[in-house]
């Protein structure tokens, strides 16, 4: 089973469009999104595409034909490595009119994108914790170079906006537990390879404002916590998506810290749509925390929900000095939420509902396998 085979999760995507009316702005464009098989963007490109199908049905309902015509048709134009990637993540979706493979990788600054599109959603990249620590050379560059050639894409193709997923991890470390501002950014250490995320981060939302200063590329910048949801990898490691999969199979969850380090979680699809909201209301180089209120808490709380859903065990053990390596340095990396808000966004799913929802539809599909 696929995940938008799930009945739940086409349900929650429903939610998620009837808060998002701008959606109707994007009729008729097209939407270039890398990083599209991700865990962020898949779950985008997942809501564009319903909401083609729910233009299909109104179209159908009133007597036409049960298509999307194509001047309400959005877009998407799925940039990534491989189309196997594509294919093992949206299937035989891939063949549908409102999909188009493009060839992009954000480690690479000769690709050859030639497709005009009208807006840009920015994800690929590496946020592995494992991966970033094994690489993070490539890991810094990548963020840079990926967004460089974007800019110079859009510069090129008079892209109307691009949005660049960055990461609360731009705001480095703070005392206290109140939730970071926009403006606000404490301590990184430049010399800890671990931080070359955070720092390529920095420097690609910088590029950004450059571009726009110097060429007048419109560009808008979001900052998302931690993202967690059915759309997340087996393979990805961060503790949200990694115990996400031991709950939904069962398995005991093992904490290897207190657990006490506050995060702002956010549901897959609340991410996206706030995205979506940025977007298409968001003001030009301006940067948006993506954060649901109802929804920061500790590690240890999501922990205690992921096993409550799954009806497994919270077991605590010590870390590996190794393991410790990957560990975010941030003891407190809630965000301030005012500025997405004030553009009319709500998330639709608080912290129990999102992590008994992922803990579900995961146990759909493995269960299908």
């Amino acid at each position: 089973m696929r995940i938008y085979d799930s009945p739940q999760w086409t349900q929650d995507i429903d939610e998620v469009i009837a808060s998002l009316p701008e959606l109707k702005d994007l009729e008729g464009k097209r939407v270039m999104i890398t990083g599209a098989a991700g865990l962020i963007c898949s779950s985008v490109t997942d809501i564009l595409m319903r909401y083609n199908d729910l233009t299909a049905a109104r179209c159908a309902a009133e007597g036409g034909a049960p298509v999307c015509p194509p001047e309400k048709r959005i877009t998407v134009l799925a940039a990534g490595r491989w189309i196997e990637e594509m294919t093992t993540r949206f299937g035989d979706r891939t063949e549908r009119d409102d999909f188009e493979f493009v060839v992009y990788d954000a480690s690479r600054s000769d690709n050859k994108l030639e497709v005009p599109c009208d807006y840009i959603i920015h994800g690929a990249s590496n946020a592995f914790p494992g991966l970033i620590v094994k690489e993070p050379v490539e890991t810094m560059l990548s963020n840079f170079t990926g967004m460089l050639y974007l800019l110079n894409y859009a510069k090129a193709f008079g892209v109307k906006r691009i949005l660049y997923i960055s990461s609360s991890e731009v705001y480095g470390e703070k005392a206290g537990t109140d939730p970071y501002r926009e403006g606000e950014y404490g301590y990184i250490d430049l010399l800890n390879p671990r931080n070359s995320y955070s720092v390529g981060k920095r420097a690609a939302e910088t590029l950004c404002a450059s571009y726009a200063a110097e060429y007048g590329v419109e560009s808008v910048i979001v900052r998302p916590g931690h993202i967690y949801g059915p759309t997340a990898s087996p393979m990805d490691n961060r503790v949200a998506s990694a115990w996400a999969y031991k709950a939904a199979r069962g398995e005991d969850i093992v904490m290897k810290s207190d657990g006490a380090q506050i995060r702002s979680y956010c549901y897959c699809l609340d991410c996206a749509s706030a995205m979506l909201k940025v977007l298409l209301r968001g003001e030009n180089i301006h940067a948006y925390n993506i954060s649901n209120p109802s929804s920061i808490v500790t590690i240890r709380e999501m922990a205690e929900l992921l096993s409550k859903a799954a009806g497994v065990r919270l077991i605590r053990e010590e870390a590996t000095a190794e393991e410790k390596k990957g560990f975010n340095p941030m003891s407190n990396s809630s965000l301030d939420s005012a500025g997405l808000e004030g553009l009319g966004w709500k998330g639709c799913f608080d912290a129990e509902k999102g992590f008994a929802h992922t803990v579900g539809i995961l146990r759909e599909i493995l269960q299908e396998k």
